[in-house]
């Protein structure tokens, strides 16, 4: 998708008091998506013990079923931009909507591992749509003086979506008397875990009807006086609607679309910054954050914790991801990216540890220790809090704003891309390295960890306060 970033000229409004309600509900009903993003990529979690158990397969089968939708999602992400530009964002977003409305469907009623697996497909492209079309939209509806805050909406959409969809599955699980493979209303509890999420897809889509499209979009297909109404409802009478569509016109003009092989050159491939980008992508995810959202049901299960107190757990530890992530939208424009990624990281060291510490120990009747089992317990919320006032946001923040403007566009694909294939990596390896060692596999996500600080020491320069054009 073409470039959202509009200089703010003396034309822009500042949406006056009796239009910010409106702008406000048209922010958040494009954010649902964020939330559908949340929802469908945690929920999988209540289900993972329940899919083992349905289809008798192990660990390598049962993980590539559960990271299989990482592959829908790169997809939905890398085509979403060029559908949106030809059709426009409320057409996206309600392909969006359908999409994860049939997977909902299909994954709670599928007749095998492998329409299971296809439906997730399915849900993860209308997740990488959702990505992509939810930020960008409401970029180009918010008023310039309010784009920051309309923006942070998105993901604190994603983050709560995560904890409602741990929610909804210990409500069910407790439903089913603590049976993931309980019978409740005609179904396996599992079953009914995925299936719920046909509630907020549909209400997703009705929304969508209730927004107006991008003026972004209708300027770029000639309709200027549709896109001047809808200038006038987000950002008032007053405002100077011809110098607005001019504005945005010339933005769009100045763009500069770059390409892959714009992205090349230096010692090893591509340009020095562009590596820098995916390094900063794959260590948020080899730090093992997915695990906490995919798996951790299973995890506590593992070590002799009752599934409905995993389940619990689960859902803390959403509640903990969503104080994070406003810490760190209190913080990031204070104290800067680079302090907070390093103050992310040191706590993500010690968080892990603990963990690879605590499950260092045997289990006494198939549980750990009792101290043990409460260092584990606590190191894991600990770990989920100081990714979120960091990583969690601030590698999004950087990549928005380190690349030089000629490359942005380019080397913020290839490094969500990264981003993609580096979460698929993990996803798709813990369930066979938590049967080989489940210490282990945490030493190693501690020691990416400890890698990130030098990394960005060394490596990453600090973008607050400066322009998008000082990037170069």
């Amino acid at each position: 998708m073409t470039s959202t970033t509009q200089a703010q000229t003396s034309g822009a409004g500042t949406a006056h008091p009796e239009h910010l309600g409106h702008v406000i509900f048209i922010a958040a009903a494009a954010a649902m998506g964020g939330f559908l993003f949340g929802y469908d990529s945690s929920v999988i979690n209540g289900a993972v013990e329940a899919i083992r158990g349905r289809y008798d397969i192990g660990s390598a089968a049962l993980a590539q079923v559960i990271a299989v939708a990482l592959i829908g999602c790169a997809i939905g992400a890398a085509t979403a931009g060029r559908i949106a530009d030809r059709i426009g964002r409320i057409r996206c977003m309600q392909i969006a909507a359908v999409l994860f409305t049939v997977s909902a469907v299909g994954s709670a009623l599928p007749f095998s591992l492998y329409d299971l697996a296809f439906w997730r497909v399915v849900g993860g492209f209308a997740i990488g749509m959702a990505s992509v079309i939810g930020p960008a939209y409401i970029a180009e509806v918010a008023p310039p003086a309010y784009r920051g805050r309309l923006g942070s909406f998105q993901q604190a959409a994603i983050v709560v979506g995560i904890a409602v969809s741990q929610l909804v599955n210990w409500g069910i699980l407790n439903a089913a008397d603590g049976d993931q493979r309980g019978e409740l209303l005609g179904l396996e509890a599992w079953q009914l875990m995925l299936g719920v999420m046909v509630v907020p897809a549909v209400l997703y889509g009705l929304l969508s009807f209730a927004i107006p499209e991008s003026p972004r979009y209708l300027i770029s297909v000639g309709k200027h006086e549709r896109a001047r109404q809808i200038l006038e409802e987000v950002e008032g009478k007053e405002t100077d609607l011809d110098a607005r569509v001019t504005e945005i016109e010339s933005a769009m003009h100045r763009e500069e679309k770059s390409s892959f092989k714009d992205l090349l050159g230096g010692s090893f491939f591509f340009k020095p910054i562009v590596w820098i980008g995916i390094g900063l992508s794959v260590f948020q995810q080899f730090v093992g954050i997915n695990v906490a959202f995919y798996y951790s049901a299973t995890l506590w299960q593992s070590v002799g914790v009752d599934p409905s107190d995993s389940f619990f757990y689960s859902f803390t530890t959403s509640i903990i991801n969503i104080v994070g992530t406003v810490i760190a939208m209190i913080f990031v424009d204070r104290i800067g990216r680079r302090p907070l990624a390093i103050i992310g990281s040191v706590g993500m060291v010690i968080g892990l540890a603990l963990e690879a510490w605590a499950f260092s120990s045997d289990l006494v009747d198939g549980q750990l220790p009792a101290t043990q089992g409460w260092v584990a317990l606590i190191a894991a919320h600990v770990f989920v809090l100081f990714f979120a006032l960091s990583w969690g946001v601030v590698v999004w923040v950087m990549l928005g704003e380190m690349f030089p403007n000629r490359i942005r566009a380019a080397a913020l694909g290839v490094a969500a891309a990264a981003q993609w294939i580096a979460n698929w990596a993990i996803t798709a390896s813990f369930p066979s390295l938590a049967d080989w060692n489940l210490s282990l596999t945490y030493v190693i996500y501690t020691v990416f960890a400890a890698l990130s600080i030098p990394f960005v020491l060394k490596f990453v320069k600090e973008t607050k306060g400066k322009s998008l054009e000082e990037m170069g």
